[in-house]
Order: structure tokens, then C-alpha cells, then sequence
């Protein structure tokens, strides 16, 4: 992916800050799915398979997120940039430690889990959660493939773990030395769009080489149109009853009073 990029921005009219948007863009899909696996640790969805595309994925996002740490420093760097085109890096930057420190959490997370729950020897039984089905699909989108092969040892569940320890580590002092090396404060760059935009955006995201995870929702407001006369007539039946407990208490309270 980083070579296709490299090529892309050599062959192509593609402008410095088009490209670093563009790797960008690859980070956050790739850690949007890892987090997406994550999610299926612990599960009844879980499997070696699962153990072996979280660790792939995981590598992945950390090749993108030295690239973007890489480009974006040099650009910060260059004394000979523009204050307008510095302002966009600077957003960029924050944008991009925002999905390294969300990255550091999922792998966190990735970690404790695995600890929990050993395939090979499991401590305890794996948890329903109501997702069902394969986790292939997310793997292969954020490992640009149109299907995951599987080549890991039968003990990467535990095996895996100490690398992921060491992993986190070096994401941490990444993200250090990123501190270090770039001063940009996040409280003074300011969004090109108000919150939530992205939401209610209308462009489709299309297929990126990196995968995107899609979710659809059905629109409930037919089935809400379509149950209001008996909602309405729960609430009448409801009310009359309210009342009625409401009247008999009264009365039984008058008679205990009187007597």
C-alpha cells in the first residue's frame, strides 16, 4: 500500500497535502478495523483465525502510521512552507495523533482480552455476545486482499501476546517522540467543518483499497407509522387502570379511616 502511494504521488499531479490526506485516510480505515476485531475478542466469533487477522491488521496500522509520522514531520519541518499550507499539516497532525492514541487503546484492549480468554487452553468459556459469522471480510479490506491467507501457528493466541506488549510500548514512545519532535497544539488548530459533518454527508466513501466497514441501518419509521393505533390504545388501557387503582385505593382508605 505504501509503495502503491509513493508511486501514485511520483506518476501523478497529486499535491503534498492531497497525499498526506490520502495516507491518512488508509490509517483511519485500517484502525477502524482493527477495532472492528477487537470487538469479536472474547466472543463466541472468536477464533485462531481471529487472532491471526487482529495481528496483521495491527501491523499494518502501525507501517501507516510511521509513514504519515514521517511525512507529516518533514512537512512541519520545512521551513519554506506556507502559513496557510501549515495550518492544514497542523490539523492533519492532530487528526492523525488522535487515531494513534485511539490505535493504542484498541491494542490495549486487544491484549487484556487475549489474556483473558487463551483459545488453547481456555480458562473460561468464551462469552455470546449476539455476533455471529466470520471476521474475514474486515481483515481482508484493511489488508487490501481479496482473501486472507491464514499461515500462523495453533498457539499465536498466547504466543502473539508478548509481541503485542512490546508493540504498545513502541507505540507509546512514538507518539512520545512525536510530542517532541512537532509542537502543535491541539487547542489552536481549528476544524475545517463543524462536528458531526461527516454524518451527514451524502458522498459515498466507494471502495477503498484499504476496506471500509459499511453499516446499514433500516429506517424504522414505517414499522413506527404502522404500530401507532395500537401504541395509542395501550396507553388508554394503561391510563383506565392507573385510575381505577387510583379510585379503589380511596375507597378502601375511607373504610379504614371510618372504621
Amino acid at each position: 500500500l505504501l509503495s502503491r502511494l509513493s508511486v501514485l504521488l511520483a506518476d501523478s499531479n497529486m499535491d503534498r497535502e492531497e497525499f498526506c490526506k490520502t495516507m491518512l485516510d488508509a490509517l483511519n480505515k485500517v484502525t477502524a478495523c482493527y477495532r472492528h476485531l477487537v470487538i469479536a475478542l472474547g466472543s463466541t466469533s472468536d477464533s485462531q483465525n481471529l487472532r491471526e487477522e487482529l495481528k496483521k491488521t495491527r501491523k499494518k496500522a502501525q507501517e501507516l502510521a510511521v509513514a504519515n509520522r514521517n511525512k507529516l514531520t518533514e512537512l512541519l519541518k520545512d521551513k519554506t512552507t506556507s502559513k496557510d499550507d501549515r495550518a492544514e499539516y497542523e490539523r492533519l497532525w492532530v487528526l492523525f495523533t488522535s487515531s494513534m492514541e485511539l490505535l493504542e487503546v484498541d491494542m490495549k484492549r486487544s491484549l487484556e482480552i487475549g489474556q483473558e480468554f487463551p483459545l488453547k487452553v481456555p480458562t473460561r468459556h468464551l462469552i455470546q455476545t449476539g455476533m455471529t459469522g466470520s471476521t474475514t471480510t474486515v481483515a481482508a479490506r484493511a489488508m487490501s486482499v481479496q482473501n486472507m491467507k491464514y499461515d500462523a501457528d495453533s498457539n499465536i493466541d498466547t504466543a502473539d501476546l508478548k509481541e503485542l506488549q512490546a508493540e504498545i510500548t513502541q507505540v507509546g514512545q512514538m507518539m512520545e517522540e512525536m510530542e517532541m519532535k512537532v509542537q502543535v497544539a491541539p487547542w489552536a488548530v481549528e476544524a475545517k467543518q463543524e462536528a458531526g459533518a461527516e454524518l451527514k454527508s451524502t458522498l459515498s466513501v466507494g471502495n477503498s483499497s484499504v476496506g471500509v466497514i459499511s453499516i446499514c441501518e433500516e429506517d424504522p419509521k414505517d414499522e413506527i407509522d404502522e404500530g401507532g393505533d395500537n401504541n395509542g390504545m395501550i396507553t388508554c388501557v394503561a391510563g383506565f387502570v392507573f385510575v381505577a387503582i387510583v379510585v379503589i385505593a380511596g375507597i378502601l382508605g375511607y373504610f379504614v379511616i371510618g372504621g
